[in-house]
């Protein structure tokens, strides 16, 4: 519903990452590693790799990012990332639905 009302994307952090190990980007290939042990993939690589997708174009009115940030280093990290491009997080809502409407 916010997509369309807002006329932005919705990114999701998990299918970001299965697109980018997908289509072989260097951030992909990285993250490839980590995966294939079972490992977390590192929080500078999620971040990176959001900031490398909220550069495309259909971003550039913003984004709904989901599933991200989910530590206290990836939500600092992002927001020095964006402040070294002149932005900054306009809005963060929390949205909490019941189960039974999920």
């Amino acid at each position: 519903m916010l997509v369309e009302a807002l006329g932005i994307p919705h990114i999701s952090t998990g299918d970001m990452l299965r697109e980018a190990v997908a289509r072989g980007t260097s951030l992909g290939l990285l993250a490839k590693r980590y995966m294939d042990k079972g490992e977390l993939v590192p929080d500078e690589v999620i971040v990176d790799m959001v900031m490398e997708r909220l550069a495309q174009p259909d971003c550039q009115k913003g984004a709904i990012l989901d599933g991200f940030p989910r530590t206290v280093y990836q939500a600092e990290a992002f927001e020095e990332a964006l402040a070294r491009e002149g932005k900054a997080i306009a809005v963060v809502p929390y949205i909490k639905v019941s189960m039974e409407k999920l």
